[in-house]
């Protein structure tokens, strides 16, 4: 196992760099001058060049490049073109709320896809297998800005019961220290903002995690009814344990993997940044940030952003092949 989990780490490697190199060619083929957004088009152009010259955006590419490389090897994902921030001080609160809400979403897509997908393969050829692969359909199909605006409507304008913009009440100010206010809530012992959290989380949360929940439904059915043909599984009937002993506890396990599979890049896909649902329910996320920074031509954060989003995903999905070995542990690494 050791040898194994270093090899995949080895193996990272020119996977990153090839990741580098991807990300800084596209984002110097973006039309328009960094300098020319920061200044205003009203800037003179000896103004404009003595900016590029600061910014060192008038070196070759081949050196910009390397130097960019350089700093993320310092540990330095440079600074904000626009704000001249660090990026790594202004991306941590964007990642927090991104991830956040990637795991209530998560959370409400494995909860509500595992538990549909094994009543269908269950309950087979019946209405109670028909009617969650009907709602799965539908969750894929449906495009999550209707979802979202759908949401809004009724629960937030309609019916008055969620709120349907931002993280938190813009006239609260929470004490942050993790980023997470879940967490800085609970920490400062503030029940009433932990519970205003929350009631901000659900309706975005469940938009992010439909198109999830439909594929993790659809996959954990399909690996049910392979795994419900098997021998173990009929002489478990045969002891008589009860059928939900039967499916939860011996089947439920072995069909896993496969679904596990599908939350690891669902997991690495929402913390990339769901640009769509931090829009329209104004979440303050990474995606956000940086389709911001896009907008102003903000080559730093976005070549810094995105290589963070491609190490989370990276890890996640290493992650998930670690817990194969706990899954089924005939799975040997050699």
């Amino acid at each position: 196992m050791v040898k194994y989990v270093a090899r995949r780490i080895f193996q990272l490697i020119p996977v990153l760099i090839g990741v580098s190199i991807i990300v800084f060619a596209i984002i110097h083929f973006i039309p328009g001058d960094p300098a020319q957004v920061i200044l205003g088009e009203q800037a003179s152009a000896e103004a404009i060049a003595q900016l590029r010259h600061q910014l060192g955006l008038d070196l070759p590419l081949y050196q910009q490049y390397f130097q960019f490389v350089w700093q993320l090897l310092k540990g330095d994902l440079g600074t904000s073109l626009l704000t001249q921030k660090p990026i790594i001080e202004e991306i941590v609160p964007h990642l927090a709320a991104t991830a956040e809400l990637t795991l209530f979403a998560m959370i409400f897509a494995v909860v509500i896809g595992v538990n549909a997908g094994i009543v269908s393969a269950w309950k087979r050829n019946t209405w109670l297998d028909y009617m969650p692969m009907i709602i799965a359909l539908v969750g894929v199909s449906m495009p999550i800005f209707w979802l979202g605006l759908l949401e809004q409507w009724l629960f937030g304008i309609k019916l008055q019961w969620l709120p349907v913009l931002g993280r938190m009440d813009g006239r609260v100010q929470v004490e942050t220290i993790t980023n997470f206010y879940l967490i800085d809530t609970l920490l400062k012992g503030n029940i009433t903002q932990f519970w205003e959290s929350i009631k901000h989380l659900i309706l975005p949360a469940v938009a992010l995690g439909t198109i999830p929940m439909a594929y993790i439904a659809r996959m954990t059915r399909s690996s049910m009814l392979e795994i419900l043909k098997h021998d173990y599984v009929r002489t478990a009937r045969a002891k008589g344990l009860h059928e939900f002993f039967v499916v939860y506890k011996h089947a439920l396990k072995n069909s896993f993997s496969p679904v596990m599979t599908v939350i690891g890049l669902e997991v690495g896909r929402l913390l990339g940044g769901a640009v769509l649902t931090e829009t329209i329910f104004g979440w303050p996320g990474v995606g956000q940030y940086i389709y911001n920074a896009i907008g102003y031509r903000d080559y730093a954060v976005i070549q810094s952003g995105i290589l963070v989003l491609a190490v989370i995903f990276i890890v996640v999905n290493l992650i998930v092949d670690l817990l194969y070995t706990y899954l089924d542990p005939r799975i040997q690494y050699k």
